[in-house]
């Protein structure tokens, strides 16, 4: 049975196309509401984030402070996104999920445009704290699928894309690995980075879109001392 094909590599250049940007409003309306939407839903039930668009364009319809134009671009625009997010949700984006096999690591970063993988050992702590930095932004970058692969499932892919640090951490744009965080390294060498460090990270290369953990998620961490830790590195040969 052969072997999967191994993803490329390649110096990261940030892409110079953007999708249009929001509207403020309709982009601080869909990060209020979309990624909770999402992670309530079920992945089956795509009715749910139906259910609540009336309620969405109704809030929005109610801002009377900009004219009539205006107003309906806005309600054109969150409709489109909302659309867009039911597609994401059918290919299982806004969650973050384990992957059972190599084929599906390779599945999920080769047909999503924006990807990220993290590679764990389950007796890892730090790998535990990376997850949950991973799901609170996997729910509410649903443009990016980001999942994860325990490393003893995934011998071709260790060797293939050298993980010898855990956690490790490969973003990938188009099928092609553009960076990776190998233990905490960039984000300080410390345990109680937040979730907004490791968003502004990802924005920085591009793998994300639009800064969106503000308010408690980006003071959140999963330790309460800021206090600067003992390097804590786990190798994985």
């Amino acid at each position: 049975m052969p072997r999967p094909s191994g993803h490329q590599s390649q110096t990261f250049i940030r892409p110079s196309t953007m999708a249009a940007e929001l509207d403020p409003k309709v982009a601080a309306l869909l990060d209020k509401h979309v990624d909770k939407i999402i992670a309530s839903s079920s992945k089956k039930n795509t009715k749910d984030l139906s259910d609540d668009e009336d309620d969405l364009l109704a809030e929005l319809e109610r801002d009377d402070s900009v004219m009539d134009a205006f107003r309906e671009k806005r309600m054109q625009q969150l409709h489109d996104e909302l659309a867009r997010a039911r597609r994401m949700k059918d290919q299982d984006h806004g969650y973050y999920d384990e992957a059972a096999t190599e084929k599906e690591v390779l599945d999920a970063t080769t047909s999503s445009k924006y990807s990220i993988a993290h590679f764990f050992h389950a007796n890892f702590r730090r790998c535990k704290i990376m997850d949950n930095h991973l799901e609170n932004l996997a729910q509410k970058h649903f443009d990016t699928k980001i999942i994860r692969i325990d490393v003893d499932k995934a011998p071709f892919l260790v060797e293939r894309l050298k993980v010898k640090v855990l956690p490790c951490v490969i973003s990938f744009i188009d099928g092609k690995s553009v960076d990776r965080l190998e233990g905490f390294e960039k984000l300080g060498n410390i345990d109680n980075f937040t979730t907004a460090m490791l968003e502004s990270h990802f924005l920085l290369v591009g793998v994300l879109q639009r800064a969106k953990s503000t308010g408690d998620i980006a003071k959140k961490s999963i330790f309460r001392t800021e206090k600067k830790e003992e390097v804590d590195v786990n190798y994985w040969d």
